[in-house]
This record gives C-alpha cells, structure tokens and sequence, in this order.
C-alpha cells in the first residue's frame, strides 16, 4: 500500500510539474504581447488625445441640429462590449460582462448589445441578453480595418434610428496590475465638461458640417483606442493569472515533495523494522 501511495504522489508531481511549464511559457508570451500592445496603446494615446481636442473643438461650435451631437427620437441604447477571444487570464472577462450586466439590467427592454471577443459572446449568450452582432478573432493588435467593422454596424444603427445612444464598455489599462472597466458614451458626441473653444481656430467648413463628415472617423478612433487599452489589459491580466498559477504549482509542488519524503522514509522505517524483527526471529 506504501508502495502504491508513493506512486500517486509521483504522478501528482509529474504532472503538476508539466502544469507549472506550460502556464510559465503562457506568462512569458502573455509579456511579450503586452510589451507590444503597450507601444501600439502609447503611439496611438498620442493621436487619440489631439484628435479628440478638434472634436470637441468642432462641437463647442456646433448651434444647430445635428443628429451626431444632438441625438436621435430612439430612446435604445447600444453597448459594444469588449472582450477577449481566449480564456486563462483571470478575471478579465467576468469583470467586463458583469459592469456590462449591472448597466444593462438598469433599463433590459431598451438595450441592445454589440459583441466583440468570443469570451464576451458566450458570457451573454448566457444571460440571455440580446446580442445583436458579433465580432471575434480581434488581433493581439487591433487594426483600423478591426474597428471601422465595429462602427461601421453602430453608426447604420444609429443613423437609421433603430439606436439613439452610443456605448463601449471596456478595460481601460493603467498598468500591468491595474485596469479598469469602464463605460464611454460614444455618441451623440458631447462636449466635454472642462472643453472650451478655442477662438483663434477658425473651422471650415462650417462645425455642423464638419462634425457631420468626420463622426465616423471619431467613432472609429475612440474605438480602436479602446480596443487597444482592452487587449493590453487582457495580456496583463492574462500575465498575472499565470504568475499566480505558476507561483500555486510551487506551493503544492513544496507541500506533495514534503509528502512524498515523510511516506518515503515511513516505508523505509517499516523495512528496517521487518528485517530487524526477522532476524530477532531467527535468534
């Protein structure tokens, strides 16, 4: 029986051991992605900020109606949520659909859900919420072509009425170990509380004009800069959760060896007691 029992902690090491090698090499992956998904997020901050100051340049200007910053008669709201498209990195994707969940049951009957990531799809299939398109396979970088898919089905949406209100919900990254859901009304675009005009700037064609040709571009931006902070926050949360793992393997491993040496030096023991009592036997 002694025997047996320390060739199932054997096996229980062996694999563990495997375990700990894979989720190591998913944790050194997980950092190299988000080393470049980071780059990508700085390059792309930079254009993201001055291209949302002439926005809400442009709006501050805006006086007469327009769909795009005055909104429509639909009283729907769009949420476009960003998740991943593959699992084994924490909480990320449960945190996400359940700020996307606590928004959505304020007010179910008049909210409609774009998703993006395959994780996000089969968390609110679940739930039963209302899905109206789906978007999978994003890159570990997303690209302009990624995003100008989104928008494209938002903008029909809320151009033709069937939407009059805008939403992401995504992972904004701070750091490797800090990220935050959050939810960004997209459109109509507002002007932003602390945004002013800058009278020297003269806009032509005229703001109204103007906001009604570029909106797509800036819905396109602001989501693509999203998508970038949501992937970068996947592979820091992807990079914690196989630390974590890795650093549990460890644990057990110490626990299931310290085991394995008392078992082993237990059947030792019971030897040398057999052999000494049988050769008090023979005397």
């Amino acid at each position: 029986m002694a025997g047996a029992g320390l060739l199932i902690l054997k096996r229980r090491i062996r694999s563990i051991t495997s375990t700990q090698k894979i989720t190591k090499a998913m944790g050194l992956v997980a950092t190299s992605k988000l080393r470049k998904t980071r780059e990508a997020l700085a390059l792309n901050e930079k254009y993201y900020n001055h291209f949302n100051q002439i926005i809400a340049d442009a709006v501050s200007g805006v006086e007469e109606y327009n769909v795009f910053t005055h909104g429509n008669k639909s009283t729907k709201k769009l949420y476009i949520v960003l998740t991943s498209d593959s699992g084994l990195c924490g909480g990320f994707n449960s945190t996400v659909v359940g700020e996307a969940a606590a928004v959505l049951n304020k007010d179910r009957e008049n909210s409609v859900v774009i998703s993006v990531g395959a994780k996000g799809k089969m968390y609110l299939k679940r739930y039963k919420y209302g899905v109206e398109a789906e978007f999978v396979d994003i890159s570990d970088v997303p690209t302009n072509e990624e995003a100008a898919m989104v928008t494209n089905k938002a903008l029909e949406m809320y151009t033709s009425g069937e939407v009059g209100e805008v939403n992401i919900v995504y992972t904004k990254f701070f750091s490797a170990v800090k990220q935050v859901v959050t939810v960004d009304k997209v459109l109509p675009i507002q002007k932003a509380e602390d945004s002013t005009s800058h009278s020297f700037i003269k806009i032509e064609p005229a703001a109204e004009n103007l906001i009604s040709e570029v909106a797509g571009l800036h819905f396109k931006q602001r989501l693509l800069n999203h998508m970038i902070n949501a992937k970068a926050s996947e592979q820091g949360s992807r990079m914690q959760a196989m630390d974590g793992a890795t650093k549990n393997a460890d644990d057990l491993l110490d626990a299931l060896r310290i085991r394995f040496n008392r078992e082993r030096q237990g059947v030792i023991t019971q030897e040398i007691t057999e052999i000494v009592g049988g050769a008090e036997a023979l005397k």
